[in-house]
């Protein structure tokens, strides 16, 4: 047990700050309840008191009140959009910075690919940094860094300067994409995690269909610089909020600081329960481990190939639609921007079908179970699996100048409704079976999608004056329907992968050991 405090350590043990500002500014501070806490351990080098959670931790993420819970994710998830919004909205002025620097469409193009790029290389730098120093520190570094590349760009005065800030922008400032997952396993149990994640997945695919459309108004009033700024001062919100809203909520980190603390407080020794049954990892190891993941998980790696086509095939929009919209049918940029209000319009279509998967999956949990399979997540996309070929086929073979400019827009409502419903199960499925690492998963998962955002829309311009509209359209449907029976394969067979999966299978045992259960009861 701790020793008693003399009166010089009183500040260290003031009551708990039950305020959100309380929670982010004196996170560190020490509850009377903690330091008089019996700890198993004898305090020694050889057997040091073990710090864990205590019952009804105000200190644990998982007990802050729903409204704050809430809060922090829809921080999390503004974060998210932000920075999708910075992808896309820059797509809206091609025309103007085409003509403005005199390059190539292709050239010009560069400035989304190499954002989206930026979300490749970014999230595998800051996952694992989260994972050992804390989300909060990455939220804060990250946002920073946003708004003084985009500031910067909407200042360049030459096509080099403006693609290298766009890459920082997008490599910098991607944290969110990255470990906003991460956040929501840190606050939700599984049976609230789903809709959670929803609203997650929502913003980072709003924010690319909202882009062209607010960039195509502003371009036409203020030219592609003002884009630029107007972002800037977005993220500049978005960083602020971060600042003071946003307390550490990483429980390994949150436990090795309170253990720190104590050994400070008492001289004996004190170290987390999660340092115990974790070895430390070295900075390689940490930095690596999203590409261990991603080439040596089955899981992640297939799920992770399915998300990057729907991902890469929605980047592509932003070449195809102004070839579509723009060349063909004579529009210009405003008007450009709103033929992506069909994807908008799916997306905002899923939010029922969120609340449906919602309802059910805690209906499964009010049963008893401590623990549901990670596979009862799937059968939420089994639907979208299919309306994503449907939505494409539609597209391609409708975007002809002869046919009304409605009914290829009407196909994006299809494409966007399984754009979400494929990704929120899928991303709650690989959470679910990588709690511990759910923030390197999701860095590996966000790598590759990245990866085919990026390329895909350099090709497209190409693709589309080889194999002309409609089979240039078709192809990533074709991709989409190959795809459709992964979720399938993982619902039949994903317990027994998991089991042949060493991360999956250690996610699994940490699970299992904190609540309790053996491994034959274990899903």
């Amino acid at each position: 047990m701790a020793s008693k405090t003399s009166s010089d350590n009183a500040k260290s043990s003031q009551p708990w700050k039950t305020t959100l500002l309380g929670a982010v500014f004196y996170q560190g501070d020490l509850p009377l309840e903690v330091i008089n806490h019996s700890f198993s351990g004898s305090g020694s080098k050889e057997d040091p008191y073990l710090v864990g959670w205590l019952p009804e931790d105000e200190g644990n993420p998982m007990t802050f009140r729903d409204t704050r819970k809430w809060l922090l994710n829809l921080l999390g998830a503004f974060s998210a959009f932000t920075v999708a919004l910075a992808s896309s909205a820059y797509s809206g002025g091609l025309a103007k910075i085409t003509r403005y620097f005199a390059i190539s469409d292709e050239v010009a193009l560069l400035g989304v690919s190499l954002f989206v790029i930026g979300f490749a290389v970014g999230p595998l730098l800051w996952a694992p940094l989260s994972e050992s120093y804390g989300r909060r520190y990455v939220f804060i570094a990250s946002g920073a860094a946003l708004i003084a590349t985009l500031a910067g760009t909407a200042g360049a005065h030459n096509i080099e300067t403006l693609l290298v800030l766009r890459f920082l922008a997008g490599s910098l400032g991607s944290a969110p994409m990255a470990i906003a997952g991460g956040l929501i396993a840190d606050l939700f149990p599984p049976a609230s995690r789903g809709l959670a994640l929803g609203l997650f997945v929502v913003a980072p695919f709003l924010g690319p269909a909202l882009g062209p459309i607010i960039g195509g108004f502003m371009v036409e009033r203020g030219g592609w610089r003002w884009v630029e700024g107007l972002l800037a001062i977005i993220a500049c919100v978005q960083w602020l909020a971060i600042l003071f809203f946003m307390p550490e909520t990483y429980t390994p980190v949150l436990l090795k600081r309170r253990a720190q603390r104590l050994s400070k407080l008492t001289g004996q020794i004190y170290r987390s329960t999660m340092e115990v049954n974790h070895a430390a990892s070295n900075m390689m190891v940490t930095l690596s481990r999203p590409w261990v993941l991603l080439f040596r998980e089955p899981i992640v790696l297939l799920i992770s190939i399915y998300m990057s086509i729907i991902y890469g095939t929605l980047y592509m929009f932003f070449a195809a639609y102004p070839i579509i919209f723009q060349k063909i049918r004579r529009w210009d940029e405003g008007l450009g921007g709103l033929s992506f209000l069909g994807i908008m319009v799916g997306i905002l279509s899923s939010i029922p079908s969120m609340f449906i998967g919602h309802a059910r999956y805690r209906k499964k949990a009010s049963k008893g179970a401590k623990r549901l399979a990670p596979e009862i997540r799937l059968p939420d996309c089994f639907i979208a699996s299919i309306a994503l070929p449907i939505g494409l086929f539609w597209f391609a073979w409708t975007n002809s100048l002869s046919i009304h400019w409605i009914v290829p827009i009407l196909a994006g409502v299809p494409f966007g409704y399984g754009c979400i419903m494929v990704f929120l199960p899928c991303l709650n499925y690989l959470v679910d079976s990588y709690t511990i690492y759910a923030a390197s998963v999701l860095a590996a998962n966000s790598a590759l999608r990245s990866l085919f955002g990026a390329a895909f829309p350099l090709f497209t311009g190409k693709m589309y004056e080889n194999l002309g509209v409609h089979w240039a359209a078709s192809v990533p449907a074709f991709m989409a329907l190959a795809c459709v029976p992964i979720p399938y394969l993982f619902y039949v067979y994903g317990a027994r992968i998991r089991k042949r999966c060493h991360y999956a299978a250690e996610a699994d045992a940490f699970m299992n050991r904190i609540l309790g259960l053996s491994s034959e009861s274990a899903p």
